[in-house]
């Protein structure tokens, strides 16, 4: 089972792919982490089949991966809209989800994900 850090570097590395290739590098600055902790999350990673580095240091999903860190993804943004519409601040609430994302079993995410999206105007795609 992956743990929050995995997840988070997950979700980070799938933001930095919308914006071009990831290195370890680049997850190292984006999360103000060292490069040593990030080259032993990523071996995790690798290790655990959620990505892949080729020869170039470029780090790719694998399918498992990519659908990881887009449900990570996902909660995410459902939970920071959800809690800005409830006049929650922005910056307040982009670090409040991260926290929540990590909080709820497969199931309570779902059934609060259906009520959220009946309830206001906070879905993924906002």
């Amino acid at each position: 089972m992956l743990r929050q850090s995995g997840e988070d570097y997950l979700e980070t590395i799938l933001i930095l792919r919308q914006k071009g290739e990831v290195r370890s590098v680049d997850i190292a600055n984006e999360m103000s982490v060292s490069k040593p902790s990030v080259s032993r999350a990523v071996g995790i990673l690798k290790r655990e089949e959620y990505i892949s580095i080729d020869e170039d240091g470029y780090i790719t999903f694998t399918d498992k991966g990519r659908e990881k860190a887009e449900e990570i993804y996902e909660r995410h943004v459902i939970l920071k809209n959800w809690l800005i519409s409830m006049g929650v601040d922005e910056n307040a609430a982009a670090r409040d989800a991260c926290s929540l994302e990590h909080a709820f079993s497969h199931e309570s995410f779902e059934k609060l994900k259906t009520y959220i999206e009946k309830h206001s105007c906070c879905s993924a795609a906002d």
